[in-house]
């Protein structure tokens, strides 16, 4: 539908630098948020811990952090906080062992897995609380929001209004081969551990699991991990069929329903496949917001905390008028 280039994002020369600006969001966020846990039993016999910061609105936005991420991601807290003060609801959905407890089965979260985020949809919509249900996923999660908006197609919930992603990885074998260069490597692997750490849980505590325990704990990047763990307790056939099936790029032209990516031109983590101009510029639903400057969850402009929001205003303002300001 639309394709903007903001040029009024407009960051101070530190901020400039993409490295700075993403690990500035890592590293140093401090805003403060009060959550309410909810588990939610899955299905399947496993669970999901939801985080609620409720300002009593019958609008909510359910947020889904990125890889390895959870609800104490600086970007979830500052999202939380902005939108309380806007008059929504969050509910942050801890994916599968991300809420500090493992999870209970051997298949683990992963990119494509949307029926767990449709679970979620669902069991907040049971609760009659509100009237407006609003996703707003970040990398992975962005990912996963975006493809479950494409499954769905026009047979959306219609209590869903609008969905974001930021910093989107659409295409994941293009993420996973940038993050495998240069400085992009120390990204990889600081991520790489906290997933390695878990898979020998697992491991441990599923011993026939067919898991290569020897391959998958001398995994050095991205690919060989999802080869020997993620593809195996998932059943994919390999980490090729895992991003294949799983990468939100090629269900963007099935979105019915209001959608906006942002994802900085300058994104480390993102490969020049992972921007889908075509699929947005032939949906009439979907824009893609662009700024040149950014890093990878970054979006911040100067060390004043009182004017870092420019993303959370940009989520927010496209919820409330559906088209980017």
């Amino acid at each position: 539908m639309l394709l903007v280039q903001n040029n009024q994002f407009k960051p101070n020369l530190f901020f400039r630098n993409k490295h700075f600006n993403t690990l500035y969001r890592f590293f140093l966020n401090t805003t403060s948020v009060s959550f309410t846990r909810e588990r939610m039993d899955t299905s399947d016999s496993d669970f999901i811990d939801l985080d609620v910061s409720s300002v009593k609105s019958n609008k909510v936005i359910i947020a889904i952090h990125g890889l390895e991420g959870s609800s104490d991601s600086s970007y979830i807290k500052s999202l939380t906080q902005y939108a309380n003060q806007q008059k929504y609801d969050v509910i942050v959905m801890n994916q599968r062992g991300c809420s500090g407890e493992p999870n209970l089965l051997l298949s683990s979260y992963h990119s494509g897995k949307t029926n767990d985020l449709l679970e979620v949809i669902h069991f907040v919509e049971k609760k009659e609380l509100y009237n407006e249900i609003h996703i707003v996923g970040y990398s992975l999660g962005g990912n996963l929001t975006l493809k479950l908006m494409g499954e769905l197609g026009k047979n959306h919930l219609s209590i869903i209004k609008t969905a974001t992603g930021v910093s989107v990885p659409c295409e994941l074998k293009g993420s996973s081969e940038v993050l495998n260069n240069g400085f992009n490597k120390l990204y990889q692997h600081g991520i790489l551990q906290s997933l390695l750490k878990k898979a020998e849980q697992k491991m441990e505590k599923f011993p026939n699991s067919g898991i290569d325990k020897d391959k998958i704990l001398k995994a050095k990047n991205f690919e060989a991990y999802d080869e020997y763990f993620t593809a195996v307790v998932n059943d994919f056939q390999s980490a090729d069929d895992y991003y294949k099936k799983s990468s939100c790029k090629q269900y963007i032209k099935d979105i019915k329903v209001p959608s906006l990516i942002i994802s900085a031109l300058d994104d480390s983590f993102l490969s020049d496949d992972c921007y889908p101009y075509e699929e947005v510029k032939n949906n009439k639903y979907v824009q893609l917001l662009t700024p040149k400057y950014g890093g990878h969850v970054g979006f911040y402009t100067s060390f004043n905390k009182e004017k870092n929001y420019w993303l959370e205003k940009q989520i927010i303002d496209f919820i409330e008028n559906r088209i980017v300001l």
